[in-house]
């Protein structure tokens, strides 16, 4: 088992930057891949971005290239979500993710999938004020 715990959001301006922070505990995520997650009020849960397991391999939605990085420290069980740039629409519950390391390929066709993810946080509500 692998216990996600989320912080960092909170309520900024548009323009503004949050990093989000996912602390593990439990089994090591070390040999896992994770990802960023985010649901506003009324829609489906929907991918934002992912790391593979060696950080190696980062993916991105289209709404939030070139705005927000994932990164992770192994040494810390810590992934994290810096993000520039916000948008009013980027506001959302932001759930982090892990599910254990697969074969890259099958990865780079099912990264943005939630149903693949086998363990959740319990969400940091990000919200930007235009």
């Amino acid at each position: 088992q692998v216990q996600l715990v989320e912080s960092g959001g909170g309520l900024v301006q548009a323009g503004g930057s949050l990093r989000l922070s996912c602390a593990a505990s439990g089994r090591t995520i070390s040999t896992s891949n994770m990802g960023w997650f985010r649901q506003a009020p009324g829609k489906e849960r929907e991918f934002v971005a992912s790391i593979s397991w060696s950080g190696a391999i980062t993916y991105y939605a289209d709404s939030v290239k070139g705005r927000f990085t994932i990164s992770r420290d192994n040494a810390k069980s810590t992934v994290y979500l810096q993000m520039n740039s916000l948008k009013p629409e980027d506001t959302a519950v932001y759930y982090c993710a892990a599910v254990a390391k697969y074969s890259t390929l099958a990865y780079s066709r099912d990264y943005y999938n939630p149903t693949r993810y086998e363990f959740w946080g319990q969400g940091t509500q990000v919200t930007v004020s235009s």
